[in-house]
């Protein structure tokens, strides 16, 4: 019988590379099942996206709703559920107006277009767009001039202008790159494709100190950090500022295509004809995303991520120093965790886990960092049985 994996080499784009070569047909919690019906602890998670786990009841009960109510209007027309998820995002947070996009790629372009405007109208026509290396923004083509990885843009060239890459967790660079050009800096404040780096104390509050001095934009990209992934609802709230735009993808929706740009009042410059989506927003997604994230705040999941976040990376970094030859160090905040090898073995590492039932991710720029995404509803258990497991794993790879 001819398997999946191999109808879909017939049919499919290669784009991504499926490094896992596994074909999973169902997920319950922070588990999911392949086709042979092996079950394996998902440590990736829809890469940040399964807040709740896979099929949370709270978010199956909403989709089966909406999808007996109305899956889809044209924005000419209001919807309920986006209004209400708009009233939650807005009451959370610092922002105060939201569009409603379908994946943080498509959020980001908002951003940008957005910074573009106000840049006409308050900065004399600045529409430079400050941005870090080893960054990661989308892959549209604009987001790939944005992303700092030359291997990303470099095939892609030409690309839109307006983008200047500088060292990440270095507020000389970013200064020395600011000129007359310049409406905004964008930046994540973990960099989770780049390898899970988190800047320095004090990096993000000199940022936003030199975005007021010279009248720029600050963006952030919570695409992966928002809807407490980082052990609060916002990630902006550990790092004592607040953004001007902000934009959110992955977690919000829980599972299904939904992303969304904030600003504050002041940038918020769009006006009608000057963007839009004929599914963003749709009242399927938003009635989804509301479910996922109303149980979010009435359980206080960024609380219980931020605690078992704590106690993974206590285990991680113990495993670290039990293997010190194999394992160089631990990053990460929250339940955005990594590891980076001594040696360019990840892929080898992730595949002996998958073969004794963990999934968990391969950073492609490094080949040498694992990344750990998992559900935010885990508990220490499901923790301390993915580490025997990457015990194991790595210590197999020992040459």
């Amino acid at each position: 019988m001819t398997s999946w994996m191999e109808r879909e080499s017939r049919v499919m784009m290669t784009t991504g590379g499926r490094r896992l070569k596994r074909t999973i047909v169902r997920g319950q919690g922070a588990r999911v099942w392949d086709d042979e019906g092996r079950e394996y602890l998902d440590f990736v998670g829809g890469w940040a996206v399964t807040n709740l786990g896979h099929c949370h009841p709270a978010m199956v009960a909403a989709i089966e709703q909406q999808a007996k109510t109305l899956l889809i209007a044209s924005n000419d027309v209001y919807t309920i559920p986006q209004i209400l998820l708009a009233e939650q995002l807005v009451a959370r947070s610092c922002l105060d107006r939201v569009f409603f996009a379908n994946s943080g790629a498509e959020a980001n372009e908002g951003a940008v277009k957005l910074a573009r405007k106000w840049g006409k109208l308050h900065r004399d026509g600045a529409y430079e767009v400050i941005t870090a290396r080893h960054s990661f923004h989308g892959r549209t083509l604009a987001m790939t001039a944005a992303t700092g990885k030359p291997e990303g843009r470099i095939p892609f060239e030409p690309v839109p202008q307006g983008f200047i890459s500088v060292e990440y967790d270095d507020i000389a660079a970013l200064r020395d790159a600011t000129t007359a050009t310049t409406v905004a800096v964008m930046l994540e404040l973990v960099q989770g494709e780049g390898g899970v780096h988190v800047p320095r104390d004090g990096y993000f509050e000199a940022v936003r100190e030199w975005c007021d001095h010279n009248k720029l934009l600050l963006i952030l990209d919570e695409v992966q950090t928002g809807f407490g992934r980082l052990g609060t609802l916002f990630g902006y709230q550990q790092f004592n500022i607040e953004p001007d735009i902000m934009t959110l993808a992955k977690g919000l929706g829980g599972g299904v295509p939904i992303g969304a740009l904030m600003a504050k009042q002041s940038a918020a410059v769009f006006t009608p004809g000057d963007h839009g989506t004929t599914y963003g927003g749709s009242p399927l997604m938003c009635a989804a995303a509301l479910a996922s994230f109303e149980y979010m705040v009435e359980h206080d999941i960024a609380a219980h991520a931020r605690s078992v976040g704590g106690y993974f990376k206590a285990r991680l970094e113990r495993l670290c120093a039990d293997h010190p030859a194999l394992v160089h160090a631990v990053r990460g905040r929250g339940l955005l965790l990594a590891i980076e090898l001594t040696e360019p073995r990840a892929l080898e590492v992730a595949t002996t886990c998958l073969d004794r039932g963990l999934l968990v991710n391969v950073v492609p720029s490094t080949q040498s960092t694992l990344r750990f995404m998992p559900p935010l509803i885990i508990g220490e258990a499901e923790v301390d049985a993915a580490i025997g497991i990457l015990d194991h794993a790595i210590v197999s790879q020992r040459s």
